[in-house]
C-alpha cells in the first residue's frame, strides 16, 4: 500500500491558502494544524473535546492528553504542544465568538451540522483540501508523517518521535519518516 504524501514547505503554504478561502477555514485550519504540528491521527483530532485542548479558563493548554478512548490501540498518551500549534489553537479560539460557551465536553471541531466530525467523515474532509491544493497523494495521514520527518531530520532522538507519535514500535515509527532527493543531497554536503 502506498504511504501518503510528505508535503514540502511550499506545498503545506499552498495549502493553506487555499484552506483559507473556504467557508470553514478556521476549522479546517484547526484539523491540518492538529495533523502536522501535533502528529494526530485523524481519529484523535475527532475526538478531541474543549477541555482536551483549553484550561477551564479558557488559555490553552501547554500539553494535551489524547485519552485512551480516542487513541489507536487505546493507549492514552501526552502531546507536548509546541508553541506554533499553541498560537495555532489560539487563532482557532478567536476566529470562533462562540466558541467560549461550548461545554468542556463539546467537540473541538465542529461538522457545518454543529455535530462532532466522525474518523471517516474527518478523512474525507481533509482529502478533500489536498485535493483542493491540487496534492494528489496527499491524505489524511500525509501531516502525520510531515511531523514524523520533520522531527527525524531535526536530529531529535527516535524513542523521543515513536513516543510522541504514539507508536509501540521503533520500525512503524521508521516506516513514516519521508526521504527525498534534497535531503540526500543536504546530507552530503554535511562532510
Amino acid at each position: 500500500m502506498r504511504q501518503a504524501r510528505v508535503l514540502t514547505d511550499p506545498e503545506l503554504k499552498r495549502l493553506l491558502a487555499v484552506v483559507a478561502q473556504r467557508k470553514h477555514a478556521a476549522r479546517d485550519r484547526m484539523a491540518l494544524m492538529l495533523s502536522h504540528l501535533a502528529g494526530l491521527r485523524v481519529g484523535e483530532i475527532a475526538g478531541l473535546v474543549m477541555r482536551d485542548v483549553f484550561e477551564p479558563n479558557g488559555d490553552v493548554r501547554e500539553q494535551l492528553r489524547v485519552r485512551a478512548g480516542i487513541a489507536k490501540g487505546g493507549h492514552e498518551r501526552v502531546v507536548f504542544m509546541s508553541e506554533r500549534l499553541r498560537k495555532e489553537i489560539v487563532r482557532y479560539r478567536d476566529a470562533l465568538p462562540d466558541i467560549a460557551q461550548r461545554a468542556g465536553d463539546a467537540p473541538l471541531l465542529l461538522t457545518q451540522k454543529r455535530t462532532a466530525f466522525s474518523p471517516n467523515t474527518l478523512c474525507q474532509l481533509m482529502g478533500q483540501l489536498y485535493r483542493a491544493a491540487g496534492l494528489d497523494g496527499a491524505s489524511s495521514h500525509s501531516g502525520r508523517r510531515w511531523f514524523i520527518t520533520q522531527l527525524a531530520h531535526s536530529g531529535v532522538s527516535p524513542k523521543v518521535i515513536m513516543t510522541l507519535a504514539g507508536h509501540r514500535n521503533l520500525t512503524t515509527t521508521q516506516r513514516y519518516i519521508d526521504v527525498r532527493d534534497d535531503m540526500m543531497r543536504a546530507a552530503v554536503e554535511l562532510l
